[in-house]
């Protein structure tokens, strides 16, 4: 079932790097392990692509499933690398307790991620392309289960692509609109990466998208009065004061991004900026309280935001209105010096592969 692969000199595929999309593109090798009997098995490299269920797999009818996602870089020096994966590690083991998943071991998930981007290093994009490769870890209920109940076997894999801006207007500030819908109940799944989340915001995305607008904003589901997050990414806030604002959600409604904490220590501790961690009341942003906006995450690092627009709501972020603001350009700047290996970063941040 599991594959090997001998040590060589690594060739770089034929490809255009400086205009790869964001879609999947198949790769050499996958990473699978199964969960049977109360453990974890061995688990390895496979180049089969394919997965094979049961009509009554626990994933098809109580959807029992979760997710990360994480780069793979190629820094200045020809490294190959990876950006803080024991806290990959850490939030998919939040998000499986939660699910009643078994937990994948933390130091087995950052072995693997290590194992599976080193078997593809030929798709690892070179230094200075833009690009990367994304590593998708995900786990799902593979057990039979008929009756509402967790399943008793389960499947942890990691698949790998090369990836170009997630974002196809790079710097250029998107517009956004204020969803009409709840992304997650309070006291929900919202803090965890689980795939139901992402699946009650396909509707209202499309719906955005068709009205001209980059993504959808939303609020809180209890009150609708305060600032949670966009369908795939954490929000930022610049106040006029030059004061970094990061939403909090006092329902634990909100995914704990690992970018958005990692530009956190980077705003506060590298760049000695004023950070403020707390609820925002969307009537802050719609007062003007605020001079710019992006959304962060691991595809698009951070995207500037530069209208906010719905019914009676019609919001310009007067210092990033068409590119990155100050405050946002320097925060991704950093980060992304730090993850390419440019800068020196906190201990423990870059994670060498090869």
């Amino acid at each position: 079932m599991y594959a090997s692969r001998t040590e060589t000199t690594v060739e770089k595929k034929d490809l255009d790097w400086g205009n790869l999309g964001f879609g999947y593109m198949k790769t050499d090798y996958s990473y699978v392990c199964n969960y049977k009997n109360g453990a974890w098995e061995e688990g390895g490299l496979t180049t089969d692509h394919t997965v094979q269920l049961s009509e009554c797999a626990g994933i098809l009818h109580y959807c029992q499933e979760c997710f990360e996602g994480l780069k793979a870089y190629t820094t200045a020096n020809g490294d190959i690398v990876c950006f803080r994966p024991d806290l990959n590690a850490a939030r998919m083991a939040d998000s499986a307790r939660r699910l009643v998943m078994p937990p994948f071991p933390e130091d087995k998930f950052v072995e693997a991620v290590k194992m599976v981007v080193e078997a593809n290093a030929a798709w690892v994009p070179p230094f200075g392309s833009g690009a990367a490769l994304y590593v998708r870890p995900l786990m799902f209920a593979t057990g039979e289960v008929i009756g509402v109940k967790p399943a008793d076997e389960y499947q942890f894999r990691i698949l790998v692509t090369p990836v170009g801006p997630y974002f196809k207007g790079g710097d250029t500030a998107i517009t956004i609109t204020v969803a009409d819908y709840d992304r997650a109940a309070p006291h929900g799944t919202g803090n965890i990466k689980a795939g139901l989340n992402y699946a009650m915001s396909l509707y209202p995305y499309e719906q955005a998208h068709k009205n001209g607008y980059a993504e959808n904003l939303y609020l809180d589901s209890q009150t609708r009065t305060y600032v949670e997050e966009t369908g795939g990414a954490n929000v930022l806030l610049v106040a006029k004061d030059g004061t970094l604002v990061v939403p909090q959600s006092h329902t634990d409604s909100i995914l704990p991004s690992i970018t958005r904490r990692s530009l956190v220590v980077v705003a506060r501790d590298i760049l000695g900026m004023n950070v403020v961690e707390r609820p925002v009341k969307f009537e802050e942003i719609t007062n003007g309280d605020f001079v710019e906006c992006g959304l962060c995450g691991t595809a698009a690092v951070i995207s500037p935001v530069g209208h906010i627009k719905a019914e009676g709501v019609d919001v310009t972020f007067v210092d990033g209105a068409e590119s990155s603001g100050p405050v946002m350009a320097k925060l991704r700047g950093t980060l992304t010096q730090i993850q390419s290996g440019d800068i020196e970063g906190p201990e423990g941040w870059v994670c060498k592969i090869c």
